[in-house]
């Protein structure tokens, strides 16, 4: 296991290990609304798994869906990993920790407070996500977060 203090913003230019890349590469997709790079970020296979914006979501033509939501609605998202460790076991590893940033909407700026887990494999000598689990503690943030995106 491996524990990170410095957070994961997509802009980092020192890799440190392939597990590190990966999770870099994730946060720059979702920060700059690339929906192709995200799309190399996961797995396609039908059994990958993400939560919690659109509920549980199976399958990468699924998953896609909430991200183009996201990068294409009129919210703003931003996140950031921070205190996360990574636990590699074989040619998979889970990287554990809690994401901070916002969503800003029409002048509305609410800031976001999730605990996350993301699960890679390798495939073809890549890691790919096959899982995502963020857990947003309050109930009405999650609500209002929902509302905000999938609303459009």
């Amino acid at each position: 296991m491996k524990m990170y203090s410095k957070a994961i913003t997509g802009k980092e230019t020192e890799i440190l290990t392939p597990e590190y890349e990966v999770l870099v590469e994730f946060y720059k997709a979702f920060n700059t609304q690339n929906i192709e790079l995200m799309e190399q970020n996961w797995s396609l296979s039908d059994g990958v798994m993400n939560n919690p914006l659109g509920g549980i979501l199976r399958g990468w033509a699924n998953i896609q869906e909430v991200y183009k939501k996201i990068f294409f609605g009129k919210a703003e998202v931003y996140v950031e990993f921070y205190d996360y460790s990574i636990h590699k076991q074989g040619e998979m590893f889970f990287a554990v920790g809690r994401e901070q940033g916002y969503i800003l909407k029409h002048g509305k700026k609410i800031e976001l407070d999730i605990r996350t887990s993301r699960i890679y494999a390798k495939e073809k000598a890549r890691y790919k996500q096959l899982h995502h689990h963020g857990s947003i503690t309050d109930a009405k943030l999650l609500d209002t977060y929902q509302a905000l995106v999938m609303a459009q």
